[in-house]
């Protein structure tokens, strides 16, 4: 279905394909059937980070530019809502309102991105990833060693969403849904932009950079204003992920969980927004059940093997690999349609001459 008609409203449930309305219907009845646990620590956690990575996605699949800053960007405006908003550690905690935190936060993480991108657009390939993981770890050890703003090593705890409309929005259940909306409607924002005029451009950008600035784009002001528009995904998500952990420290930024992005991203597929979400699905159910079957420092490394049969076996992620057995499966399921069809129409020639 064209994404233009999604967002328009000008369709009806009847033009999704089956397979999609049916991951909808899970993911909405998801909560009726599972514990708060999975509900939380695995429906929710998945949506938060493969909001992130869309965010990533978004930039190097559609623009080219591989950014391992966008971790840095969620954990800016985690930090901001810590700040600028209520916590536990009495260590600043202006206490602004949460409906002036939270739009400050994610538009702070947005200008933060830009500039970022800003910085990096100028170059390519390993220069960008380098940059932006530069940019990453400065980030990293900065917050960690000030304790004035950031509150140092220790950061800040007690970090809560608000209770509206009576509900209490941390709980797993309301926050599920919360994540749910917001991956939801970033999934379709991102779907919308990459056959809107800009993410057409966009496109063209990462393909053949030269010959659309001979015909007259601005390409780093497109590269700019991508690097602003994931800022915006990865600074909701981020606000997300400090309502789900309750605290935020220098650990929450660390260059682990920046990889931890990258590796998500790539796992599930950079070539559409359900890629990350695939990644991060896979990511969290390791994380969770590896350390029954290996001690929890043996983690990475399994991530690490994972992360390398994908590339070695699928370089498009799990998307490519559903990409290569989706037609065989067509295929087989189109043969024994024919063989049966086939079958009958012998049955039915035979059946005069028998009678004879």
């Amino acid at each position: 279905m064209d994404a233009r008609r999604l967002l328009s409203g000008n369709f009806s449930f009847a033009d999704l394909h089956p397979g999609v309305l049916l991951v909808i219907v899970f993911l909405l009845a998801y909560p009726g059937f599972a514990s708060d646990f999975f509900v939380f620590q695995i429906g929710a956690y998945t949506l938060i980070l493969g909001t992130i990575a869309l965010s990533l996605m978004m930039l190097g699949g559609y623009g080219g530019m591989v950014s391992l800053a966008q971790l840095t960007v969620a954990g800016l405006a985690g930090y901001l809502v810590a700040i600028v908003g209520t916590n536990s550690v009495g260590v600043m905690g202006l206490g602004w309102p949460w409906w002036i935190t939270v739009p400050f936060a994610i538009l702070a993480a947005a200008v933060f991105s830009a500039l970022i991108g800003a910085i990096s657009v100028r170059t390519e390939g390993i220069y960008t990833i380098m940059i932006t993981l530069a940019i990453a770890v400065a980030f990293f050890y900065f917050v960690r060693q000030n304790y004035v703003v950031f509150n140092g090593f220790t950061g800040f705890a007690g970090i809560e969403p608000p209770t509206l409309f009576g509900v209490y929005w941390r709980d797993p259940v309301p926050f599920y849904y919360l994540s749910l909306t917001v991956a939801g409607g970033f999934y379709a924002a991102v779907l919308y932009a990459s056959r809107s005029t800009f993410g057409l451009s966009l496109q063209a950008i990462r393909d053949n950079p030269r010959r659309m600035r001979a015909l007259g784009y601005d390409v780093t002001l497109h590269r700019v204003f991508a690097y602003f528009l994931a800022g915006l995904i990865a600074g909701t998500a981020g606000v997300l992920m400090v309502w789900f952990n309750g605290r935020i420290s220098p650990g929450s930024v660390g260059v682990d969980i920046v990889i931890d992005i990258l590796v998500i991203a790539v796992v599930g597929g950079m070539r559409h927004p359900i890629g990350p979400f695939l990644g991060a699905l896979v990511f969290v159910l390791l994380q969770n059940f590896a350390i029954d079957l290996i001690d929890r420092e043996r983690f990475n490394t399994v991530i690490g093997l994972a992360f390398l049969l994908v590339v070695l076996f699928s370089p498009d992620g799990l998307l490519g690999l559903w990409q290569r057995v989706r037609p065989k499966l067509r295929f087989a399921r189109t043969a024994r349609y024919e063989a049966g069809r086939a079958e009958e129409r012998d049955r039915q020639g035979a059946g005069p001459l028998e009678q004879t």
